[in-house]
């Protein structure tokens, strides 16, 4: 298979995969007060929001990418 084929497959699988996950959560440890031996810690949770737009654009782009991947080749 062409390149431009295996990467317009990746995007329609990413871009699905963001259709589906409407936001992306993790953890940050950040040190509060260090005094020698005593480490006070705080635990933050950060989300980060995926647009709709964004999963349908890579899923066109990736399903353009094929198409055209697919007639360069024949």
């Amino acid at each position: 298979m062409r390149p431009l084929v295996i990467f317009g497959i990746l995007l329609i699988a990413i871009g699905i995969a963001g259709l589906v996950i409407d936001n992306i959560s993790f953890t940050d440890q950040k040190v509060v007060i260090d005094a020698g031996p005593i480490k006070v810690t705080e635990a933050r949770q950060h989300t980060i929001p995926i647009p709709s737009i964004a999963g349908v654009i890579a899923v066109v782009a990736g399903i353009g990418m094929v198409f055209f991947g697919r007639q360069v080749r024949s």
